[in-house]
């Protein structure tokens, strides 16, 4: 054909005298041996040959179609599309004539010899039996091929019973191959479905439709099943799991810093926590539960642990011989404590001494000082521990045993010394007026006043 079409512009240009044609009269030659109408499509550029052919260069019809036709360039350059996977190379008029006509179809795609796999989508499932799916179900009357839509809901909008609230990517849970089944993995989202969870219905969650933004936590579907009201806050997944929601997995020894013992391991939760443990910090203070329970009215301050133990409000830890400086002996053991602890137990320091507690019981009116402990003891007030023969200088004898005290001490024990001379208390029994002088002991024994010890010849005597 090229020879023949060479032939023939040469016979012309012998026949005009081997004169040099002008363009114009080029291009008259060229349409007068074209071998045929253009389709419709290409008519408004018949005249201008040049926009598709490069004269004596067959290979470069392929980029001049690819000029006009720049969609396929694209697809071309970036090997998409059905004709960017065509074998590199390949002319454009392999599959595409031109110059047959004004009607002619230069594309004859049939489902016959169209293979979709080289197409962006390939058809699988359902898809790929036309039988029943026809290609105008997708690929619509008077529209280019490449514009069919590839996403599924372009065709299967009418489908979608979710009415959108999952979003276009129906792919990411539908198959091919039916539309009803389902490939949507829940665990590759951000919430997991364990336990019961996993047989919960999508529209339990997922109220309305609703996917996009569903709330993930517990309290949003079980608020009807919180029977704190909302005390625990939200997040019931701290103690409930999703294989029961009575079963409990929070263990408030390892989970907190209060381990519970003795009664309050077995304490309703709300008896602690009246208010929301999210918004408030739950006390830890005994009296924060038990201030009703203090029978000492807050005397002994807020640490009720330093006596009391959580087996038994009654039980008692304190030990005071261990605990104290104070040792409690004899008739201290079953001293009532607020006998002796009657202000408050840390603001106010409990007095040691024994007339702190016993000065109504001082016979001696403070005389004796405030050690009542040098002559009683705890195990009874008249037991007395004293022994004036042990614990003084001045044996007593004598009728000196049965003297009361009184009779020699009469001032203050400890700020006045008490005189050991006979004369300071028998002064008035003696007859002799001081004559004899002050050694009564000279003459006279304690056993008896009137009994004389003094021998007139015994020479170791001598009169004072």
């Amino acid at each position: 054909m090229v020879r023949l079409y060479g032939g023939l512009i040469a016979a012309l240009l012998a026949a005009a005298g081997g004169a040099c044609p002008t363009a114009a009269w080029a291009e008259s030659v060229e349409t007068a041996l074209m071998p045929g109408e253009v389709i419709e499509g290409h008519a408004k550029w018949e005249e201008d040959c040049a926009k598709c052919h490069m004269r004596f260069n067959k290979a470069a019809q392929t980029s001049l179609c690819l000029d006009c036709h720049k969609d396929v360039a694209t697809d071309v350059a970036q090997k998409t599309g059905y004709h960017g996977r065509l074998k590199e190379g390949r002319a454009c008029r392999e599959c595409h004539s031109e110059h047959k006509g004004r009607k002619e179809n230069i594309a004859p795609i049939t489902e016959q010899t169209f293979t979709h796999g080289d197409t962006d989508f390939p058809l699988g499932g359902a898809h790929a039996d036309s039988k029943k799916v026809e290609c105008r179900a997708c690929h619509k009357a008077k529209a280019k091929y490449r514009s069919a839509p590839s996403d599924c809901y372009a065709c299967h909008e009418k489908d979608d019973k979710h009415k959108g609230n999952l979003g276009l990517g129906c792919a990411d849970c539908h198959t091919e191959r039916n539309w009803k089944e389902t490939k949507f993995d829940h665990s590759k989202t951000k919430f997991t479905l364990r336990g019961k969870h996993a047989d919960v219905k999508c529209q339990d969650c997922h109220d309305h439709e609703r996917y996009k933004n569903t709330p993930m936590d517990c309290h949003a579907c079980h608020e009807k099943d919180d029977y704190h009201k909302g005390v625990f806050g939200p997040q019931c997944g701290t103690c409930h799991g999703e294989r029961d929601w009575k079963t409990s997995s929070f263990n408030h020894d390892k989970d907190t810093k209060y381990p519970l013992k003795g009664k309050h391991a077995k304490t309703k939760c709300e008896s602690c926590h009246k208010v929301p443990v999210a918004k408030g910090k739950t006390p830890t203070k005994c009296l924060a539960c038990h201030q009703k329970d203090d029978k000492h009215k807050g005397r002994y301050g807020e640490k009720c642990e330093s006596c009391h133990v959580e087996k038994d409000w009654k039980a008692m830890a304190f030990d005071h011989d261990r605990d104290t400086t104070y040792l409690l002996k004899g008739k201290h053991r079953t001293t009532k404590c607020n006998s002796c602890h009657k202000g408050h137990l840390y603001k106010e320091k409990t007095p040691a001494s024994c007339l702190a507690c016993h000065k109504k019981d001082d016979k001696h009116k403070g005389s004796y000082g405030e050690k009542c402990e040098s002559c009683h003891m705890e195990k009874d007030w008249k037991t007395i521990t004293f022994d004036h023969d042990r614990d003084t200088r001045y044996p007593l004898k004598g009728k000196h045993k049965t003297t009361k005290c009184e009779s020699c001490h009469k001032g203050h024990l400890y700020k006045e010394k008490t005189p050991t001379t006979c004369l300071a208390c028998h002064k008035k029994d003696d007859k002799h007026k001081g004559s004899y002088g002050e050694k009564c002991e000279s003459c006279h024994v304690e056993k008896d006043w009137k009994t004389i010890t003094f021998d007139h010849d015994r020479d170791d005597h001598v009169r004072p």
